[in-house]
């Protein structure tokens, strides 16, 4: 039997992946639903790297290849035709992708964003899910991503719940990964739930979220869990959409940021400066990685830390934007250390400052980790100094200003919001 090494790629926007249905253009699978694939070996038979091929095949099939950023390579894989007299070699992959719009060829009749679950029920290629069970996120990628953000990761755990109620409702056993795998699947998906929601204690957006989520939950179905999962999903997205457009709205021409932030970066997006102050951010040095993003669409004045505050004021900003790793119920704002001290003193040059975040990111209750670093960051030295090497710090409500999908919010909004993500992180008692 023939071994064919071909790859399948998974592009994946807004917690959707990207289908097409191979037409009769194709040698195998007409009319069936597949990811982006092809052979590893390109037109003249000559090797190629899996990776390489991955990426010519997303620009052939779907023209977004500059559109797109890989995630993760999953294992490799053996799946046999014995019609055909082929062992295919499939090589997984996952691609993050920031547009939408498709431009097919003759390979494809049509196009669909679905949810991954979809893949269990359409006619698609053989062993559809295998691919996608390789690449997909699980708990362990929300525990341990030390590279995305706050909400970037909400959105993963809600796949994880999403996929594994998809994974029992329809009685597969590769489906819940918590060790009740075997018990009832109420029980067991409660268990992946509640290992979710504390897998990134000092982001509570991902708490938030699944809470959403099992809170709307009707019986005790798996169906009702990935469809509640599903639906929390679909209004995350549309939060961070919402908050990122409402804030830009409100800014100037002469924007000044700081640290990484999706949200952040997608209201300088739409609201398109002519020049953007960008404080390094250290540690991590985000920053930098901020300003390349803009490089092209602004003048980009990247400065340092200890310099931010002075330049706010000289450089003539007019305002500054920040994400919010966490809004707490009485309007204090978490977020990147450095932040305070950026808006205070954007406060004292009169510069307006803006926290821009979902709803989603206001905690519960006050509690907050200043999530301690490495002190050889700061001193690697014998004497005895104690080090302070915090990850966060606490902005004063009065010094900024937050904006959400549901606009600019006063205290005693935030403190109702509050009251409310308190009130849905109860679902395991109510049950």
């Amino acid at each position: 039997m023939e071994t064919r090494p071909v790859v399948t790629c998974f592009l994946r926007s807004e917690g959707e992946v990207l289908l097409l249905r191979r037409s009769d253009a194709v040698g195998s699978y007409q009319g069936q639903w597949g990811g982006v694939a092809g052979y590893v070996d390109d037109d003249a038979g000559r090797d190629r790297d899996p990776e390489t091929a991955a990426r010519a095949e997303i620009d052939e099939e779907t023209g977004l290849a500059d559109a797109v950023t890989l995630v993760r390579r999953g294992d490799s894989f053996q799946a046999a035709d014995a019609d055909r007299r082929i062992q295919w070699r499939v090589h997984p992959f996952l691609f993050d992708c920031d547009a939408r719009t498709v431009t097919t060829n003759a390979e494809t009749t049509e196009t669909a964003w679905v949810h991954p679950p979809e893949i269990l029920t359409r006619e698609t290629v053989p062993r559809l899910w295998t691919p996608w069970d390789r690449v997909r996120p699980r708990i362990v990628t929300v525990r341990e991503d030390r590279t995305h953000g706050s909400a970037w990761l909400s959105l993963r755990a809600l796949e994880v719940l999403r996929d594994e109620a998809a994974l029992a409702d329809a009685g597969r056993s590769d489906g819940l990964e918590a060790a009740e795998r075997d018990s009832d699947s109420w029980d067991a998906l409660a268990a992946v739930a509640a290992e979710l929601r504390e897998a990134r204690p000092s982001m509570v957006v991902v708490a938030n979220r699944i809470n959403r989520a099992m809170a709307a939950v009707t019986g005790e179905s798996p169906a009702a869990v990935e469809r509640a999962a599903t639906e929390s999903l679909n209004h995350a997205v549309t939060a961070d959409r919402v908050a990122a457009a409402v804030a830009a709205e409100h800014v100037g021409n002469r924007l000044a940021t700081l640290s990484r932030s999706g949200t952040v970066r997608a209201a300088v997006d739409a609201a398109a400066p002519e020049a953007l102050l960008v404080s390094e951010s250290r540690p991590g040095g985000e920053g930098v990685g901020v300003a390349e993003t803009f490089a092209d669409s602004a003048a980009v004045t990247l400065t340092t830390d200890a310099a931010f505050g002075h330049e706010l004021a000289v450089w003539n900003a007019d305002t500054l934007i920040v994400g919010a790793d966490r809004v707490l119920p009485d309007g204090r704002v978490v977020n990147k250390a450095g932040t305070c001290s950026a808006a205070l003193s954007a406060a004292a040059a009169d510069v307006d400052c803006y926290a821009v975040c979902a709803t989603d990111k206001i905690a519960p209750r006050a509690e907050w980790d200043r999530e301690e670093r490495d002190a050889q960051e700061v001193y690697a030295g014998d004497d005895d100094i104690f080090v302070s090497n915090p990850t966060f710090d606490v902005t004063p409500a009065s010094a900024v200003t937050v904006v959400t999908e549901r606009g600019v919010l006063r205290a005693e909004e935030i403190n109702d919001i509050a009251d409310a993500h308190r009130d849905r992180s109860e679902w395991t008692e109510r049950r």
